[in-house]
């Protein structure tokens, strides 16, 4: 079958590889005019690793990552140890594979390069779409009609298509923000900081780890914020974060401090949808499910919907394009909708203020810690979250595990 691929994020990108490896005939569609290094830190769950194996990228993805043994969360004012969730290779022997820490720019050169260059069209922006009984088409600003057998819409957290489909439906500012920064790891080598690790206070709370081989150290500064544009781009007025994290821990400071170039952007997020698909068309990754960053699953999700894409179209006809989008969006919908939910609820657990609530929160999470060894979401990494268990009938909650917030 021939189908078109809307946006050429991590998402499309994987879309056009599952559907390939499944048989298919792939068109990237891209509106930017080349791939440029975009984006910080991202982390991959096994879920997400998973998914990588499968399309015979992983070891190329692993080896410009880190892969850390563990992950540290902290108070923020002196940073003592609330609890510590077991990675590394306690992980990877109970998960099935590795949680890995990785430039975003990394994982999506790996994708890119992976893509044949005929199957991609850059530069080219989609102005419209439409489809009947047996075909699909999008309509370029060039006027060009370019026609498939389906099309999958990944064009973002402020998707056009998602609009064209369903109804006008704005991105949701999360009244959260963050300063962003990579800054040489050399120059905090003497702070001595965990390699991945969450501080968390009133309002805020702080994110770091290395990436690119630990080259680099990814740092992020979420608070609360009144309205903020999304962009990955806007630079932040110098020592402004300073300000923001006033009072917090010397080491926090201290890496604050030593960055240099220091973007901000406000966090956004989309409403769930009740479905993804129409006839021959379906939403992946952040079109369908734009969630704020706090369970670090945006892209293990997106991923997650490519595999599943690719599956359930494997044996699929023409004809039976519809029934497969069907299949595809039960096996997916729940399990992202509740990832959605938990990383909302994460970002408002770790911004309790001081007090009994903060108190509470840390003894149920040193208590879960020593019990479990695993953060709570780790239900979400598990090899069948993506099986072929759901069959006929509406989307439901039921069938899949839900990944509460580290409470």
């Amino acid at each position: 079958m021939r189908a078109i691929v809307m946006g050429a994020g991590i998402g499309g990108l994987a879309a056009a590889l599952s559907l390939r490896r499944a048989g298919h005939e792939v068109t990237l569609v891209e509106r930017a005019p080349r791939f440029t290094e975009v984006g910080a830190g991202v982390q991959l769950a096994p879920n997400a690793t998973r998914v990588l194996r499968g399309l015979g990228l992983l070891d190329e993805v692993a080896a410009r990552a880190v892969r850390p043994s563990h992950m540290s969360f902290r108070t923020w004012s002196d940073g003592s140890e609330v609890c510590r969730y077991l990675l590394g290779r306690a992980a990877e022997e109970e998960f099935g594979a590795p949680y890995l820490l990785l430039h975003r720019a990394d994982l999506h050169g790996v994708l890119a390069a992976s893509v044949p260059a005929g199957s991609v069209r850059l530069d080219t922006t989609v102005v419209g779409m439409g489809q009947d009984d047996r075909t699909a088409w999008v309509t370029t600003a060039g006027g060009e009609r370019l026609t498939a057998d389906l099309v999958v819409v990944a064009d973002g957290i402020r998707s056009a298509a998602r609009r064209w489909l369903f109804g006008a439906d704005e991105a949701l500012f999360s009244g959260t923000a963050a300063y962003r920064a990579l800054l040489p790891a050399g120059e905090v080598a003497d702070l001595e900081l965990p390699e991945l690790a969450v501080w968390m206070g009133p309002g805020r709370h702080f994110v770091h780890y290395r990436v690119r081989r630990g080259e680099l150290l990814n740092t992020v500064a979420v608070f609360t914020a009144g309205a903020a544009p999304e962009s990955w781009t806007a630079r932040a007025e110098p020592g402004a974060q300073l300000r923001e994290f006033a009072g917090w821990d010397p080491r926090v400071l201290r890496v604050l401090e030593r960055a240099g170039q220091v973007f901000r952007h406000g966090i956004h997020a989309r409403a769930p949808l009740a479905r993804w698909n129409v006839g021959r068309v379906t939403l992946l990754g952040d079109s369908a499910h734009a969630m704020v960053p706090f369970l670090a699953q945006g892209a293990a999700q997106a991923l997650m919907d490519a595999a599943v894409l690719g599956d359930v179209l494997g044996d699929a006809t023409p004809a039976e394009v519809p029934g497969a989008l069907d299949r595809y969006v039960r096996r997916r919908l729940a399990t992202a909708t509740d990832v959605q939910a938990g990383a909302a609820r994460a970002g408002e657990d770790f911004h309790l203020p001081d007090g009994p609530g903060a108190r509470a929160r840390n003894a149920r999470m040193a208590a879960y810690a020593a019990e479990h060894g695993f953060m709570p979401q780790a239900a979400a990494w598990a090899p069948d979250t993506g099986d072929r268990a759901a069959g006929p009938g509406p989307p439901s909650g039921g069938s899949h595990p839900r990944p509460p917030a580290p409470d």
